[in-house]
């Protein structure tokens, strides 16, 4: 993946054309955080902007976590990292940038090319671990070191995305609890929701040579569950390696992290077995030939041309009162003569009258386009009320809805706001109707998929995790298997077609009184009701369900709480 076309792909019509004042040029990929964009410093320097996904930053805890991230992450500066260059976590949506690496990922260059040859892996090794040597002295832990975010630059590797690096004196998980990372480049430590600390990383270097050498994971593909399993359970096959990198490579990969090699040690080591090459300063030769010719960046995009305004028209001046999807500000009168000023008296009065029958007209236009919808939506379920067609087209996308932002959703949260009602609590934006599009029933609030993990619970007024076991429902496993509890709410597993809804699940949770359900017929799409004693209805749709390793196990699901209050 070298190419300019396959490297920076044009904008999509959902993606901004700037943030922050960074105008975008192109896209350059995107992960599990958000979306990554070409763009330019005011000087011209080209720097690769992520713009964090919606769900992520409608989460405070996420943000405050992402705030301490980039303070730390502004620390790190080396010859093998992509420097931080701006950033706001508290922005909307939160982004950084770093400098843009023209290079591609070593995930991609092995795709394409097959294994490296040894002193190629060497250098890389060498690199990377002066990378962890800035990152670890900053005080970060990396924690997702693996191929694609190991870019092959002309003159050497660069180490990238702290998107979940963590400082190393704050606690090993996430805010979630959660155990995070990529499951064939994770640390036995690290996948058993241990300590992560520097030796962490140290071993997911040793993984990420080794696929470098071996053209494969170390540890095999398959499903996560299996890759940890084995990584926690059995020692690495290192036989496949050419014999020069056996011993290097085993030394990171030591099981007990206090018995693995420091990035420093890690350095010297190479430089021994590359001897004369190391002296020579042969390394950028490597990387020309391994990482091939570089790619044509894109130049920055220019400024849109204004539009112009008729002549016949009273100019109003651009105000945050006047861009589209905003809501209205009070008139601030302009600096210099050269803006006009609202119009007075009589003249000023009509002029007011006639956009406010035009804001009214649009008002109108758009309350019929959301009675339509909600009436298609409601002609997609059954008769009953009581099964819809399929969830994923009706009640994901009611719950999508209210908490993905966009023009139209904007729109109509400014024409909601001239409407008194109750402030919607918790993570998520009412949806206006259950999915069902039930007439009386409480609003669906919609919440960011939980994970539940034995260390960890979920609570039912908040819609999030806690970081303890004393929220409303929790995950454990025996000896006999994995099940959800809880000692406030009642749980009831539905079995049939899909669909559940608001009337469902308070029907069904109403005739059962249990507050134990084990997992064991649970699959992805499974639906649970709950009902908490406020009078709260959630529905748990599972996503994910690992409990082949139980003191590893986890679910995750789709959730929508019905507040009765």
């Amino acid at each position: 993946m070298n190419h300019t076309a396959e490297v920076f792909q044009a904008l999509r019509d959902d993606d901004p054309r700037s943030v922050a004042g960074y105008r975008l040029a192109a896209r350059l990929g995107a992960g599990g955080m958000g979306r990554v964009y070409l763009s330019y410093t005011r000087g011209g320097r080209p720097v690769a902007l992520k713009v964090v996904r919606s769900e992520l930053a409608d989460d405070p805890a996420f943000r405050r976590r992402f705030g301490r991230e980039i303070k730390s992450a502004r620390r790190v500066k080396g010859a093998y990292t992509a420097e931080l260059i701006d950033a706001d976590a508290d922005g909307t949506p939160p982004w950084l940038a770093t400098l843009y690496v023209p290079g591609p990922a070593l995930s991609d260059v092995v795709a394409r090319s097959g294994p490296l040859p040894v002193p190629a892996v060497l250098w890389l090794m060498a690199g990377v671990a002066e990378a962890l040597q800035a990152i670890h002295g900053a005080g970060i832990v990396h924690r997702d070191l693996k191929p694609s975010n190991v870019l092959l630059a002309s003159d050497g590797p660069r180490v990238i995305d702290f998107g979940i690096a963590v400082a190393s004196d704050s606690t090993a998980h996430t805010a979630t609890g959660a155990t995070i990372g990529t499951p064939q480049y994770m640390a036995p430590e690290q996948a058993a929701g241990g300590d992560v600390t520097a030796a962490t990383d140290v071993f997911a270097l040793g993984q990420t040579a080794a696929f470098a050498a071996l053209g494969r994971p170390l540890y095999g593909d398959g499903p996560g569950v299996s890759v940890l399993y084995r990584i926690v359970h059995s020692e690495p096959d290192l036989s496949g390696l050419p014999e020069p990198l056996r011993p290097l490579i085993a030394r990171c990969l030591a099981a007990a992290p206090g018995e693995r090699a420091t990035p420093a040690e890690l350095v010297e080591r190479c430089r021994q077995e590359l001897g004369g090459d190391a002296e020579a300063g042969a390394g950028p030769a490597v990387w020309r030939e391994v990482a091939g010719p570089e790619v044509s960046v894109p130049p920055p995009p220019t400024a849109p041309s204004p539009a112009p305004v008729p002549a016949a028209a009273h100019p109003v001046p651009v105000t945050a009162r006047t861009r589209p999807w905003t809501v209205p500000q009070p008139w601030a009168a302009p600096h210099g003569p050269s803006v006009p000023r609202p119009l007075a008296g009589p003249e000023g009065r009509r002029s007011r009258r006639g956009r406010a029958a035009l804001v009214g007209a649009c008002a109108l236009a758009a309350a019929g386009l959301l009675i339509a919808a909600a009436w298609t939506v409601r002609d997609a379920f059954d008769a009953d009320g009581d099964r819809g067609r399929d969830r994923d087209t009706a009640a994901s996308a009611s719950a999508s809805a209210s908490v993905t932002p966009g023009p139209a959703a904007e729109g109509a949260k400014a024409s909601a706001a001239a409407v008194p009602g109750p402030a919607p609590t918790g993570g998520s934006a009412p949806s206006g109707r259950t999915p069902s599009g039930e007439a009386g029933a409480p609003r669906a609030h919609a919440y960011y998929p939980p994970m539940l993990t034995g260390e960890n619970s979920l609570s039912i007024r908040s819609g999030r995790e806690r970081e303890d076991r004393e929220g409303d429902i929790r995950f454990d496993c025996t000896e006999t298997g994995c099940e959800l509890e809880s000692d406030t709410s009642v749980l009831s597993q539905l079995y049939g077609d899909p669909g559940a809804t608001y009337e469902t699940c308070r029907r069904r949770t109403a005739e059962d009184d249990g507050r134990r359900l084990p997992l064991a017929t649970a699959a992805a799409g499974s639906e649970i009701c709950v009902r908490h004693p406020d009078g709260d209805i959630a529905l748990l749709v599972i996503q994910t369900k690992s409990t082949a390793i139980p003191d590893i196990g986890f679910v995750t699901a789709d959730l929508t709480i019905w507040r009765a209050h």
